[in-house]
C-alpha cells in the first residue's frame, strides 16, 4: 500500500523520501517514481508529512525506534487498520495524525481513500488532500466509522476481483478465451460502477432494469439469489470488519 500511495503522490510532488526494511525494494520504487531512498530516522527528522506504511502489529515497535527523531512540524499519516489516531498520538508524543484507509487502486488514480484527523490544522489537511488528488476519491469520515468503511472500500477490491474472476470463468466455460473473458468482466464492472455512481439509483433498481421478464439476465440473477449470494457477500464484509476491530486491540 505504501508503494501504491507513493506512485500516486509522485504525480503531484517530486519531493519524496522512501524507507523500507528491504532496501532493494525501496530502490526499485525510487527509480520508478524519482524518489530518494533513505532510512526511517532521516525521514522523521526531515519530512513534513510522514506516511507510516507498516502493519498495525508492528507499529509500536517501529515508532519506538524513531519517536525521538520527529521534527517539530511532523504530521504523521497512518494507514494501519484498527489503530486509532489517539493510539498513534500516544505512541509518538502527541504529534498531529491523519488516519487514512486507502485501497490499492490509488496506484492507477482510481482509489478510494477514507480520511480522518486528530490535531491537524485545516491548512495542512487541505495541502494533504491536494497532494493526494491523483490517488482517486478522498472521503472524510468519522473515525468511529473508518473500520466499517475500510471493510467495504479497503478490502473491497479483493472482493471485486474474486467476483470478476468467477464471472470470467463462466465466460471461459461458455467458450471465451481467458484473457478476453477477464477483460469483458473488468470492463463491465467498471461500466456498472460508473452507472451506479452517476445515476443516483439504488443497486436493486439498476438490477431490475437489466432483468427483462423471460430474458437471460434474470436466469443468472436467480442463481445468485437462490444460492444466498447477498448473505455470503454481506458476511464477507462483516468478517473483514471484525478483523479490523481485532487489529486495533
Amino acid at each position: 500500500m505504501g508503494g501504491a500511495l507513493a506512485r500516486a503522490l509522485s504525480k503531484s510532488t517530486n519531493d519524496i523520501m522512501l524507507a523500507d526494511f528491504d532496501r532493494t525494494k525501496a530502490e526499485a520504487l525510487a527509480n520508478e517514481i524519482g524518489a530518494v531512498v533513505t532510512d526511517n530516522k532521516t525521514i522523521a527528522r526531515e519530512c513534513g508529512r510522514i506516511f507510516l506504511g507498516v502493519k498495525p502489529q508492528v507499529m509500536s515497535d517501529m515508532l519506538y525506534d524513531i519517536k525521538d527523531e520527529f521534527n517539530a512540524n511532523a504530521v504523521l499519516i497512518s494507514m494501519a487498520a484498527g489503530l486509532t489516531t489517539d493510539r498513534i498520538k500516544g505512541m509518538t508524543g502527541d504529534f498531529p495524525v491523519i488516519r487514512i484507509m486507502p485501497n490499492t487502486p490509488v496506484s492507477v488514480g482510481q482509489g478510494v481513500v477514507l480520511c480522518c484527523q486528530n490535531g491537524v490544522s485545516q491548512d495542512v489537511l487541505d495541502d494533504f488532500v491536494n497532494d493526494m488528488r491523483f490517488s482517486g476519491k478522498i472521503y472524510s469520515v468519522d473515525e468511529l466509522l473508518i473500520d466499517a468503511g475500510c471493510s467495504v472500500s479497503g478490502c473491497g477490491p479483493a472482493f471485486m476481483y474474486t467476483f470478476a474472476a468467477a464471472v470470467a470463468k463462466g465466460g471461459v466455460e461458455c467458450g471465451l478465451d481467458n484473457a478476453q473473458a477477464i477483460e469483458l468482466a473488468a470492463a463491465t464492472m467498471l461500466g456498472a460502477a460508473s452507472m451506479l455512481l452517476e445515476s443516483g439509483k439504488e443497486p436493486e433498481t439498476l438490477t431490475d432494469a437489466v432483468c427483462s421478464k423471460g430474458g437471460s439476465t434474470i436466469e443468472g440473477v436467480k442463481v445468485l439469489r437462490n444460492s444466498d449470494f447477498e448473505k455470503i457477500v454481506t458476511d464477507c464484509v462483516k468478517a473483514a470488519y471484525k478483523r479490523n476491530k481485532e487489529l486495533g486491540k
